[in-house]
């Protein structure tokens, strides 16, 4: 079916021109024969689909044919930035003969200029929950203005932990019977239809039922390899498929840097992506891979989703990913709107373990191929030494852990770092790579540390005492040295005082703090005017008598 059999608006159909859309895909035909009518849609489909045309041209054709002085805004909720502008680009490239006014809002960005497109109004308000939430609560969006809703990756959105937020958001605006509300998903899992159930006007359910989980255009591959011949495979491939551009999947941050550090090394040119990365920087990324200027791009799963590359050719699974899930939405990025792409996926010994899962949601085994001798490429940055910072937190890790990793972050290191990039060293490393040498390390401010703790200078990074009664009168380290005029020289830090302390852990920290001799006064007891009189007190005295 051709989108020239829908009765769409003229302006529309140049834009989905402009996009080179002519027959629909399936989810659209489906989809657009309810949307259109104006009813509401619960959509179940894999990623790469077309959902992002197949909720957004009901929209735009609204905003075609309503009455001016009747026109009603629309909101999308994505769970990620990098969808929420891809989707913001969609919409402008099909609604580019409309004139009508859209704008992407999220977090990781200033809200200057977000506000001022609010101020200026904006017909179609794309964004991310938290953001969406802080401009409800503070008045700048009203939604009580929005009559057509779109909950895109909605199944994602949950497992991010937005539920509670969707619910919110649901409440605040009109009430079901005067808005249009599409859902789309990739499952339908029971608080999907929990959620059609609660704040949808009887929608119409529609499944786009699939042979298999992943699309049947991806051509598989899997080769079994040890993590130190990796890089070496890596480079062979490429070098054998020479693909026009590629994304290399990683699990952690830290072996995304080193992976784009040592394809660099090898001489070619790559950009990566994570999601400590600043949002300008991300955005920045994003806009190079797209525009050809860069042709490899590595990444955590924070781009899996949300990050639509126009002919991406082949995507690498250096790590197999830990969520079985993510192998679908990582290789989706190939092979969209029906075309071809290729998916390669390293097992290594570490990340084995996670094949039985994702071999059994995707229904078959991936084809296995033997890695010849002629297939390892020479890896010119073996044995190269790269100074990256460790971090093996998984990217997927909370918004309030990813705060503690940035600089200025509630946990970030006074010192400089953040906490996370400290706490990742075993205890056997020392700050700068080398083994302990057995001897207290000499700061700055001559004081001395434990082997192997960390020190930036200053007070002793060994905050507790040791046990009472442990090494008495004997050099500890940790302790300050000796200096003159000081009771306390050369003594263990003591427990600090807490309002349970005993009096016999009081009595121990003064001592600690202020010398051996020092001793509780007790204070004097209260007597009877005739006890005083006795003793020749002040009374006494003052009526002269003896």
């Amino acid at each position: 079916m051709k989108f020239t059999d829908f009765d769409l608006d003229e302006k529309l159909l140049k834009g989905i021109d402009k996009a080179g859309f002519t027959d629909c895909l399936p989810v659209q035909e489906k989809s657009l024969e309810y949307t259109l009518a104006g009813k509401d849609v619960s959509v179940k489909s894999q990623t790469g689909s077309g959902k992002t045309a197949a909720f957004m041209i009901p929209i735009l054709q609204y905003f075609c044919t309503a009455p001016e002085d009747k026109k009603v805004k629309a909101l999308i909720v994505a769970p990620t930035r990098e969808l929420a502008v891809q989707i913001e680009n969609d919409a402008r490239l099909l609604g580019s003969e409309i004139g009508v006014t859209i704008a992407s809002f999220y977090g990781g960005v200033g809200y200057r200029k977000q506000e001022d497109s609010l101020l200026k109004g904006t017909d179609i308000i794309i964004g991310t929950p938290g953001r969406l939430l802080d401009f409800g609560k503070s008045g700048k969006i009203n939604f009580k203005e929005i009559g057509k809703v779109v909950v895109d990756e909605a199944d994602r959105l949950f497992d991010m932990g937005f539920y509670p937020d969707i619910k919110m958001m649901m409440k605040m605006l009109p009430p079901r019977e005067k808005r249009q509300t599409m859902l789309f998903s990739a499952t339908l899992s029971s608080r999907v239809q929990n959620l059609a159930w609660d704040f949808m006007n009887m929608p119409e359910q529609i499944e786009m039922e699939s042979q298999s989980v992943t699309v049947e255009e991806i051509s598989q591959v899997l080769y079994h390899v040890s993590t130190a011949e990796k890089m070496s495979l890596l480079l062979g491939i490429l070098k054998k498929l020479d693909p026009e551009n590629a994304i290399i999947f990683t699990n952690t941050k830290y072996a995304a840097v080193e992976v784009a550090e040592r394809l660099e090394l090898n001489g070619y040119h790559v950009m990566y992506i994570m999601g400590d990365l600043p949002q300008k920087k991300r955005l920045s990324v994003i806009k190079k891979v797209k525009s050809g200027e860069v042709k490899f791009l590595v990444a955590t799963d924070v781009a899996a989703r949300g990050l639509h590359i126009d002919d991406l050719e082949l995507v690498i699974n250096y790590d197999i990913p830990e969520d079985f899930e993510n192998y679908v939405h990582r290789i989706g990025r190939t092979a969209r709107a029906g075309k071809s792409g290729k998916a390669v996926t390293f097992a290594c010994e570490k990340f084995v373990y996670g094949l039985e899962a994702i071999e059994k949601y995707i229904g078959f085994k991936i084809p296995v191929e033997w890695a010849g001798e002629d297939l390892f490429a020479v890896d010119k940055s073996a044995g190269v030494r790269l100074n990256i910072r460790r971090n093996d937190r998984r990217p997927g890790d909370s918004h309030r852990s990813r705060d503690r990793g940035r600089p200025g972050g509630r946990g970030a290191s006074r010192r400089g770092g953040s906490s996370e990039s400290r706490g990742s060293r075993r205890p056997s490393e020392s700050p700068r790579g080398r083994k302990p040498s057995g001897k207290p390390a000499e700061t700055g401010r001559g004081r001395s540390t434990h082997p192997g703790k960390y020190s930036g200078g200053g007070r002793s990074s060994e905050r507790k005492s040791a046990a009472p009664g442990v090494n008495r009168g004997k050099p500890v380290a940790g302790a300050r040295k000796p200096v003159p005029g000081r009771p306390n020289a050369g003594k263990p830090p003591v427990k600090k005082l807490t309002s349970s302390s005993t009096a016999e852990e009081r009595l121990a920290y003064y001592k600690a703090k202020y010398g051996e001799d020092f001793k509780f006064s007790e204070p004097p007891k209260k007597t009877s005017k005739e006890a005083q009189k006795k003793k020749g007190g002040i009374l006494s005295k003052l009526f002269g008598k003896k």
